[in-house]
């Protein structure tokens, strides 16, 4: 992994380069190097780690998912939005693997350093509630699935606060 600094510095180099070669007419060499500043750019917005987490998380593929983020060694070192994402996806793959402390810890940490869509948000929410209800602390299992109803605004969670408040009743 390229430290996040590096990647703006070798961005920077190649959109130098790349309108040097614009000014001395080589103008296909330039589009590539346009091309590879941009990657250079995009990933200090976007870690790949993260990315390649993200992807095995969608295919429920959790164990190679926290091989991928295993391998970020200092997540507070990232951009904020990636880092709270880092945490967010941590806390997917510690709750399926039924380790609810640490996924209660990264969830946390995913909310409080801000999670960017409001579906993520809603979702880390859900998350805790439904940890906070196995802890049987059904006051901020409520509080959070409060939290959840009022940040799914286009409805994608709603059969899953149905259940975690059908679960809230039973205790």
């Amino acid at each position: 992994m390229i430290k996040k600094n590096i990647r703006l510095i070798f961005g920077g180099i190649f959109l130098i380069a790349a309108i040097a070669m614009f000014i001395k007419g080589i103008i296909g060499w330039g589009v590539m190097a346009v091309l590879t500043a941009g990657i250079f750019i995009l990933l200090h917005f976007k870690n790949e780690m993260n990315l390649m987490a993200f992807l095995f998380v969608r295919k429920n593929n959790f164990d190679k998912a926290e091989l991928f983020l295993s391998k970020v060694k200092h997540p507070e070192n990232l951009v904020k939005s990636q880092e709270a994402y880092h945490y967010f996806l941590t806390g997917l793959v510690y709750s399926q693997k039924h380790q609810i402390s640490k996924a209660e810890k990264s969830l946390k940490k995913a909310v409080s350093v801000g999670l960017r869509m409001k579906n993520d948000q809603a979702m880390a929410k859900l998350n805790l509630a439904s940890i906070y209800l196995s802890k049987r602390n059904k006051k901020l299992a409520a509080y959070y699935l409060k939290d959840a109803k009022q940040l799914d605004k286009q409805k994608v969670l709603t059969t899953q606060i149905k259940e975690i408040e059908h679960m809230m009743k039973r205790i």
